[in-house]
């Protein structure tokens, strides 16, 4: 039995054919190529789907706030309404590295953040449906659907999904790193200027919560492998693997940690905030 936030290929296949078929949203991305995500749409998609961009979709500008903040409220409830989200149509969103970019995100947005009822991710992503004898289209059209009105979802956005850098920095606040351990430790970091991580933070690179198919680890091992405390916050680089985490503690049936959305690429824009390196 998969947990409500996922759902495997053979069901989704199932329920394209039925009267309440869900939107799904192709959410492929490369970090070093913003228009990569749009081209791996055009090259092939599940059919119907619709490509949901990382950069533009699911983040406001690089600057001050990180390589990939959250957009304003405002600016999302604009970019549901405009792919035409329903709060009564099932969304279902996937990418092609385990939910780990940046189909978590998507879940995470969607979800947790603005309060959508029904978002699952497809677990093993694009390979799955492939291995399930799932169809591909291809084709060279715009890629969002264009409603017949606009979507009727008003999202509700929840402030308390959400913490800053001081909250972050409170030393009651376990922080768990979804980055690869050798960035953790601050030996590799090949994007931000800084190496290293957040003082009290624990390791858990969102790696670690798939098996080697590229699905997600059963529940019961989530939860034996996930950190516990008592008040959680996930991080990475710039907000995006850190919602895999948060994701496999939805699955683990865990309380969900707090994402810091600004992560690593917030944290050290501020020469005053401290960094580890090591273990």
């Amino acid at each position: 039995m998969k947990p409500d936030c996922l759902i495997d290929a053979t069901t989704l296949r199932a329920a394209m054919a039925s009267d309440n078929a869900p939107f799904i949203l192709d959410c492929r991305a490369r970090l070093e190529s913003p228009q990569a995500g749009r081209q791996l749409w055009e090259g092939g998609h599940i059919p119907g789907s619709v490509h949901f961009d990382l950069d533009r979709d699911m983040a406001a500008a690089a600057g001050e706030d990180g390589r990939h903040p959250l957009p304003s409220p405002a600016t999302f409830a604009c970019t549901v309404k405009r792919l035409g989200l329903s709060a009564s149509l099932p969304i279902v969103v996937y990418d092609d590295r385990g939910g780990q970019l940046a189909a978590a995100r998507a879940w995470w947005m969607l979800a947790c953040w603005a309060g959508h009822p029904n978002v699952q991710v497809l677990d093993g992503g694009l390979q799955a449906w492939l291995d399930a004898g799932g169809e591909m289209a291809v084709e060279r059209l715009p890629a969002e659907r264009s409603p017949v009105s606009p979507g009727d979802w008003q999202p509700g956005f929840n402030g308390e999904a959400l913490c800053d850098a001081d909250e972050v920095a409170d030393s009651a606040v376990t922080k768990v790193d979804a980055r690869s351990p050798e960035r953790f430790r601050g030996e590799s970091e090949p994007i931000d200027p800084v190496a290293g991580h957040i003082p009290g933070a624990v390791c858990r690179p969102s790696s670690a919560n798939l098996t080697e198919r590229g699905r997600f680890k059963s529940s019961e091992q989530l939860d034996a492998e996930l950190p516990d405390a008592d008040q959680l916050a996930s991080y990475c680089g710039s907000g995006i693997t850190a919602c895999h985490n948060i994701l496999a503690y939805a699955i683990a049936g865990r309380p969900l940690p707090r994402l810091y959305a600004g992560s690593w690429s917030h944290w050290i824009r501020d020469p005053e905030r401290q960094v580890a390196t090591g273990n």
